[in-house]
């Protein structure tokens, strides 16, 4: 099962203060809008994004269909199909991808209570 990109989305309380200090420990912003109150960084293969007011929590996300450097990937597994399997296996869910080729997200949580975004941002080709 690929999941595609990896990221920790982050809650920060000042998004101008903390995009400073990530860009002070060598991230530099690829995407987003500092005025929505949402920035993604990369430095080398790790990837974050800085979210303003949007999570109670930090949430580890994954994007399907994305590359590290947020490019769209010709083949990958669809959300739908990703989540299909979660469920044969058991897992629960805290909110479902709707049925259909665009784009989707939906939410598990691990073990400890640690929320898991998965949102696929293109279209399946299916």
């Amino acid at each position: 099962m690929q999941l595609g990109n990896f990221s920790l989305s982050l809650n920060v309380k000042d998004i101008g203060v903390s995009r400073v200090f990530y860009e002070t420990l060598g991230f530099s912003v690829i995407a987003g809008n500092e005025e929505q109150n949402w920035l993604v960084l990369k430095n080398g293969d790790a990837n974050i994004g800085l979210f303003q007011g949007m999570f109670e929590k930090n949430i580890l996300t994954f994007n399907p269909g994305w590359d590290q450097n947020g490019k769209e990937l010709k083949n990958f597994t669809d959300i739908r199909d990703i989540q299909k399997k979660l469920q044969e296996s058991g897992i629960s869910f805290e909110q479902e991808a709707k049925d259909g080729t665009e784009p989707a997200s939906f939410v598990i949580l691990d073990p400890d209570g640690n929320p898991i975004l998965v949102d696929q941002h293109v279209e399946s080709s299916k």
